[in-house]
């Protein structure tokens, strides 16, 4: 495998895009399951959900959809601050796919995990 000379800031954005995603993750799984209320369904109609019902979900309190809100604004400037890093024009074709997957897997504080 491939190894890449990442700099230290792309390799901080990375990490600070992998605290805010398991944030948001952590976040979204204590929420309810709409965001508006809805009522239970016992025999949703769509092929993928037949036999299982859906409880009913409160909807999310006003606080909690500011959480969210900010929480997925945060994951998007994260986002496009990895995706856009000037490093990114140094690589093109599969070696830049090769770079971005191999950049997931960095420490920003050391060198590639074993």
């Amino acid at each position: 495998m491939a190894t890449y000379d990442f700099p230290p800031d792309l390799r901080e954005a990375q990490a600070e895009l992998h605290r805010i995603r398991a944030e948001h993750q952590e976040l979204m799984r204590g929420l309810p399951r709409s965001v508006e209320p809805m009522d239970a369904v016992e025999n949703p109609d769509h092929w993928y959900r037949r036999n299982h019902p859906l409880p009913a979900s409160p909807g999310y309190t006003p606080d909690q959809r500011e959480q969210a809100d900010e929480l997925q604004a945060r994951l998007l400037e994260a986002t496009v601050r990895v995706s856009t890093h000037p490093f990114w024009s140094s690589l093109s074709g599969g070696d830049l796919v090769a770079a971005r997957m191999a950049l997931k897997h960095v420490e920003a504080a050391g060198a590639e995990p074993a």
